[in-house]
């Protein structure tokens, strides 16, 4: 049980604020204040994860700090006791947990917690999210919010506003786009930042282009295309940015149709903008991935082709995670979508799949090391989850 009073003593700075019970104390001894246990039960051993970058373990009478969840980041609690406690109007669930093996135990207000294991295995990713496709809902995320440099998986929101073009019947998969631009004819040749080469004098269609830039993550393709669909390289930046608004995206700015970085681009005649990279944080990066695949479907086809040859170049689509592939798991039904990799981004992907039985998941690791690894990772955790079941 709760002890109903605690005594005057020595107090944490900012106790109030961490239990969720009112405003945090500015020194390290408090007057004392009366807490009324209004119910209390045992619970049958449950598992729960940090859901916030607050919270503490504070001792049976709350007059200690016991240790910060924050110095916990990937400890399962197990909880076995809650109670509610009454602090003037205020009211507060707290549960009674400890880490597996006991040695860490104490009373943490509920909010600070989510039910469900610890993900562990996440070593390097620097931001990633794994969101429930069918609802839009965050099932876990490190970072989420933070914007950050995310290379060619930049693409996504070129291929989105190519085929919006395309399904609104402005344009065709038979156009031709104009890529005699000598920058783009540069940058195919570049060894750095090159992928599809453009043959002087050479006619490409738009269905060529989508492909090199899907499939073989073609820099000078996507730049293209962009220019294609708005008329320009900066009047389609400035598309992908108020289309990002159009969606409510907070965390996220282009200056890439590509996802090179402008320290890149200069030497091709394409940088654009004052920033020198796309900051897009991995919440946002999953909520474009979440409408493209939405709302044209035939991109999750498109995103299992293992290799294509287009115009007599071969397309290899960099997705290890597809049947055949070293990280290939074949419960995970990955389908998609795309790889991005620049040395100031790490290495990054946005992935998607349908598990069996399961709502179709979109996952998202930024500046990694091991994304495969990592992605399948967070993809079997995510599936754990109850909200995801169909």
């Amino acid at each position: 049980m709760i002890n109903t009073h605690v005594k005057r003593g020595l107090w944490v700075c900012g106790l109030l604020a961490t239990l969720g019970l009112g405003s945090a104390l500015t020194g390290t001894v408090a007057q004392a204040a009366t807490y009324t246990t209004v119910s209390s039960k045992t619970l049958t051993k449950t598992a729960y994860h940090k859901d916030s970058t607050k919270g503490a373990l504070y001792s049976q009478g709350h007059t200690y700090k016991i240790a910060n969840l924050k110095s916990y980041p990937n400890t399962t609690w197990y909880a076995t006791q809650q109670a509610t406690l009454k602090h003037g109007n205020s009211k507060g669930i707290y549960l009674y947990v400890s880490n597996k093996a006991g040695s860490v135990k104490g009373w943490v207000w509920h909010g600070y917690l989510a039910k469900g294991k610890a993900l562990t295995g996440m070593t390097y990713a620097k931001g990633a999210t794994a969101m429930d496709a069918k609802t839009g809902k965050i099932i876990w995320s490190r970072a989420g919010n933070t914007a950050r440099p995310i290379a060619s998986v930049s693409k996504i929101m070129t291929l989105y506003l190519t085929l919006q073009k395309i399904e609104s019947g402005k344009g065709s998969w038979s156009d031709v786009v104009d890529t005699s631009s000598k920058g783009l004819i540069m940058m195919g040749n570049s060894a750095s930042c090159g992928g599809f080469k453009f043959k002087t004098g050479h006619k490409y269609t738009v269905k060529q282009l989508y492909d090199a830039a899907f499939l073989a993550s073609s820099n000078n393709a996507a730049i293209a295309l962009g220019q294609w669909v708005a008329g320009s390289n900066g009047a389609f930046i400035r598309q992908m940015n108020a289309q990002a608004k159009t969606w409510g995206l907070k965390h996220a700015h282009f200056v890439s149709a590509s996802g090179l970085e402008n320290s890149d681009l200069r030497a091709f005649s394409y940088s654009y903008g004052s920033a020198n990279a796309n900051q897009v944080s991995p919440n946002d990066v999953a909520t474009i991935a979440r409408h493209l695949i939405t709302d044209y479907p035939q991109v999750l086809t498109e995103g299992t082709i293992g290799s294509k040859t287009v115009d007599g170049q071969l397309c290899y689509n960099y997705n290890n995670l597809l049947k055949g592939r070293k990280y290939y798991q074949s419960s995970l039904k990955v389908d998609g979508l795309k790889t991005g990799y620049t040395p100031l981004a790490g290495y990054c992907f946005v992935g998607t799949g349908q598990k069996t039985g399961k709502h179709r998941l979109i996952t998202v690791v930024l500046h990694d090391e091991d994304e495969f690894t990592e992605t399948r990772t967070l993809m079997n955790y995510a599936y754990q989850s109850s909200s995801m079941n169909d």
